[in-house]
């Protein structure tokens, strides 16, 4: 990659946490909110490329890092999900 498309990839990184951030906290719009919501984890999780945005990166090891980060992400939700259920099943159990 080159100096200005590592640049340019950070910026773009660096913008949407802020995007995020700032739509999360205005006091306007639900539906601004609901999206903040999505985008601060996406830009959360996307913040983890900045280190590799650097001249003579590889695009193959950006994107590698973007297939580790997404199999972490659905791993947790996985987890998550699996132990709102097993919450659940116990819940019930008790009545």
């Amino acid at each position: 990659m080159t100096a200005l498309q590592a640049k340019i990839l950070e910026r773009a990184i660096i913008g949407l946490c802020l995007l995020s951030v700032i739509f999360i906290f205005q006091p306007f719009s639900i539906t601004l909110f609901s999206i903040g919501c999505v985008t601060v984890v996406i830009g959360a999780l996307a913040f983890n490329l900045v280190p590799f945005c650097r001249e003579g990166t590889e695009w193959r090891a950006v994107w590698k890092v973007t297939i580790i980060i997404l199999i972490i992400l659905a791993v947790a939700a996985a987890l998550g999900v699996g132990t709102a259920f097993l919450y659940v099943e116990y819940l019930e159990s008790l009545r």
